[in-house]
């Protein structure tokens, strides 16, 4: 293979916190609302007199057990130069009081404004607040930030969407995603965990019992707005940019389920601001992969000086967006790096951004329009190599990467153009122009970009899904009649690509992308007319990064507090095929094993289960199975929850089965279910 080498940091440096500028003291602390509610915090501030500005990240994940390592890898480390550091547990987990019912409620995010006020007011601070977060905490940054709170400065999002119906954690990219059916049977089995008494005091039972019993099902909720309407608006940023007027740096990866928000901000917002995107999947971009990684901290720290403390380091004059441009890489699902440069932009769009026009043809790839037509009636389980809608673990033994798209590719119609006599650029976002048709009255339409080399071997590069019965709109439910030809316009995920010579692009298109899309209601013949169907592809001549800048030296964090392995975990990931009933199914298990958080005196154990199931020639034997739990213990303590949810469907209707269980002293205290019935609506 024709490769260029990765550009590989050192590892990161774990700093003792002996060493930083500022020693550090840390409390818990309980912040009060104006409801009366308290939000759970862990403090970290600088241990002399003086005021310094506050750095919040607000998120639902268990600060106590859940998110401890790394809350002390960067809170401490942020503490150390001159910042006090408020992780702040939201409204009904981990350790603060209140029910969660729904991700991203108006509540949470006046909670939220709440906290930003109180740390203002502080006599420690000076009455700047930062934010910075990860996923839902990238997502809290913008939403707070498009409220205008007067103490807020800036924020940095990482891995977040703006968008909450287009790429969030159900209707991804335009269709139902499978694989994220998941994400509301964790949240189900998250909700149900107890606070802890060491910190909650002795009414911790009757707040774990009110966490078990009230919330519905996140996945019932999200099943019940099946197109982009009020629910899905509220929270959506990127119906109004300009609400957003602070410094923002927006930061992601080309592996994250959200890879569009950075270019989408650079494009849309007014106010100063950079884009920074990794090969990363959705971790933070010092320990995430694949590699190579990146000094978040530090850079971190550049951009919090300056509009925090006003410090004229220059950071705001370097380019506007830094982006990592890939090439092909071992289509093992196990690979930690990505060869690829580091580009920047001044500006986004970039002056130099020009699309080239791809026509499809039944001799492959054409310069011009071709007459005819071409069907595809795609295998069901086709998309299973795919790689995880959102990779979340730094262990490459996971396998959560695509793999070798050639067995995808035979359950496609493949669009080839010719060997390259010189590397082709994809940089920016991809755009579909089709007209198709189904022979039923549903149809789902998903295409993907390969990187093919000289033997044959397929590279996933990009990829994007869409319902035909959202031809008109995400708002709109529209009828699709059969025989009818309809134009299809969507984008592709964006993606800087390079496909070096001697290889050739492919284009794939099927009519199924299991289990990253819930399959239509119809099995369905997709005919493609080809004389309006094209894919225009972008490219910039950008510039390479200058390496030198702080972002590209060795990471560094500081090192946490003691983790002790007291039970290894294990991980699987198979694909099987039954040939007595022809379904194939993904089967993802984890055991987390048992790790003691020393300081917090907890030993925590964990385990999942996702099964994707599937026959080849039933859109409606989809079935998706999640199981999950959760365990904590120390010495006269020992509480456990357990959810676990199924989905089917029928021709009309979703089936959503749903159980959750709660153990003290393993002997089971509560058990709750569901056994609901949610109508189809052209999903």
């Amino acid at each position: 293979m024709n490769l260029i080498a990765p550009t590989i940091l050192e590892p990161t440096l774990e700093i003792d916190p002996k060493d930083l500028p500022f020693r550090v003291v840390e409390e818990e602390i309980y912040i009060p609302l104006k409801d009366g509610t308290r939000l759970a915090a862990r403090l970290w501030r600088p241990e002399v007199d003086g005021v310094f500005p506050a750095v919040l990240e607000y998120i639902p994940y268990r600060k106590r057990d859940g998110t401890r390592t790394r809350d002390e890898e960067q809170h401490l480390y942020l503490a150390g130069h001159g910042y006090v550091c408020a992780r702040v547990d939201m409204r009904g987990s981990g350790d603060s009081e209140g029910i969660q019912l729904d991700e991203y409620l108006p509540l949470e995010q006046q909670d939220g404004l709440e906290v930003i006020d109180w740390l203002a007011a502080q006599s420690w601070c000076t009455g700047s607040v930062g934010m910075f977060g990860l996923s839902w905490g990238g997502i809290t940054t913008l939403q707070l930030a498009s409220h205008q709170p007067s103490a807020l400065k800036t924020i940095i999002p990482v891995g977040a969407s703006d968008d909450r119906y287009y790429d969030d954690a159900c209707y991804f990219v335009g269709g139902l995603a499978g694989e994220t059916l998941g994400w509301g049977g964790v949240m189900f089995a998250f909700n149900g965990r107890p606070p802890d008494p060491a910190i909650y005091g002795e009414n911790w039972r009757d707040a774990w019992m009110r966490r078990l019993d009230e919330p519905d099902l996140f996945m019932k909720i999200w099943l019940e707005h099946q197109q982009r309407d009020d629910y899905w608006l509220q929270g959506t940023v990127c119906t109004d940019y300009d609400r957003i007027q602070i410094p923002v740096y927006a930061i992601s990866g080309w592996t994250d389920c959200w890879p569009n928000t950075v270019i989408r901000l650079m494009r849309n917002l007014k106010v100063p601001r950079k884009g920074l995107i990794g090969p990363w999947a959705h971790l933070y971009p010092d320990r995430a992969l694949p590699g190579p990684g990146v000094n978040f901290l530090d850079e971190m720290l550049r951009w919090f000086d300056r509009w925090l403390k006003n410090e004229k380091n220059g950071i705001e004059d370097e380019p506007m967006l830094t982006l990592y441009r890939q090439q092909e890489v071992s289509t093992d699902p196990c690979h930690a790096s990505r060869p690829g440069v580091w580009l920047d932009a001044d500006t986004w769009p970039n002056e130099s951004l020009k699309y080239q026009t791809y026509w499809l043809s039944r001799n492959g790839l054409a310069d011009v329009p071709n007459n005819g037509t071409m069907s595809i009636c795609s295998p069901q389980s086709m998309g299973m190599l795919s790689g995880d809608y959102m990779p979340l673990s730094n262990d490459p033994t996971l396998a959560q990467m695509p793999g070798d798209q050639r067995s995808e590719d035979a359950g496609s119609l493949c669009f080839d153009g010719a060997p390259l006599i010189e590397p082709l650029d994809i940089v920016g976002t991809s755009k579909i122009d089709f007209e198709v048709s189904s022979d039923a009255a549903s149809g789902l339409l998903a295409v993907r970009l390969c990187d093919v080399d000289e033997n044959g071997t397929s590279t996933l590069i990009t990829y994007g899904i869409v319902n035909l019965s959202q031809r008109d709109g995400r708002e709109i439910c529209a009828e699709v009649e059969a025989g009818t030809a309809y134009r299809i316009q969507y984008d592709l995920n964006d993606i800087a690509h390079r496909i070096v010579k001697g290889h050739k692009l492919r284009i794939s298109v099927s009519n199924a992308m299991w289990p990253m899309a819930w399959p239509v209601a119809d099995n369905h013949k997709l005919t493609l007319h080809l004389k309006n169907c094209r894919v225009n592809l972008p490219n910039a001549n950008l510039v390479p990064s200058d390496l030198s800048r702080v972002l590209f030296t060795q990471p560094r964090v500081t090192k946490p507090g003691g983790v002790v392995e007291q039970k290894a975990g294990s991980h699987s990931r198979t694909i099987t095929h039954d040939l007595s009933t022809g379904k194939r199914a993904l089967t993802l298990q984890a055991d987390f094993g048992a790790h003691l958080i020393e300081t917090a005196d907890i030993t925590v154990t964990g385990h999942s289960q996702d099964r994707f199931e599937i026959a080849d020639d039933n859109v409606l034997t989809a079935k998706a199975e999640y199981q999950f739990g959760m365990g904590y213990q120390r010495e006269g303590w020992n509480v456990a929850t357990q959810g676990q949810m199924t989905v089917t469907c029928d021709q009309n209707n979703f089936l959503l089965k749903g159980e959750l269980k709660a153990f003290e002293d393993d002997k089971e205290i509560f058990c709750r279910s569901w056994d609901e019935t949610i109508p189809r609506r052209g999903f």
